[in-house]
């Protein structure tokens, strides 16, 4: 797994990426009452906001943390955004994307990075 300095946690599994948000983002947003998710087949550019996030302490974006296609998204979000906050790293992934070059992934950190990063 790698991660970004946006508190984002990528997955490779085949060719696709599976993009979430870190327990230390989730804690940091408190609870997660909206998520809006782009639509499938949504071709994105590194950087490009693509997904909003609502709590009761904040609105943020996630940004796309590579170049690709957005071919799944996770609708349970939708109508249970809470889980967000109850599995981050798990059931609450937000898209999965076909990446255009995988090797823009070799910019991120390793999770021993993240975790000095958030201390």
């Amino acid at each position: 797994m790698k991660f970004t300095e946006e508190h984002e946690w990528l997955r490779v599994e085949d060719d696709l990426v599976t993009v979430g948000i870190t327990e230390h983002a989730a804690e940091q947003l408190g609870d997660v009452v909206f998520v809006e998710l782009p639509e499938v087949g949504t071709h994105v550019t590194r950087d490009d906001e693509i997904v909003v996030i609502e709590s009761v302490k904040a609105a943020s974006d996630i940004l796309a943390p590579i170049d690709g296609e957005i071919v799944e998204v996770n609708e349970v979000l939708t109508d249970d955004p809470g889980k967000v906050n109850e599995d981050p790293l798990g059931d609450a992934w937000f898209f999965k994307i076909r990446p255009e070059d995988m090797s823009q992934l070799d910019d991120y950190m390793d999770e021993a990075a993240y975790k000095a990063l958030v201390g």
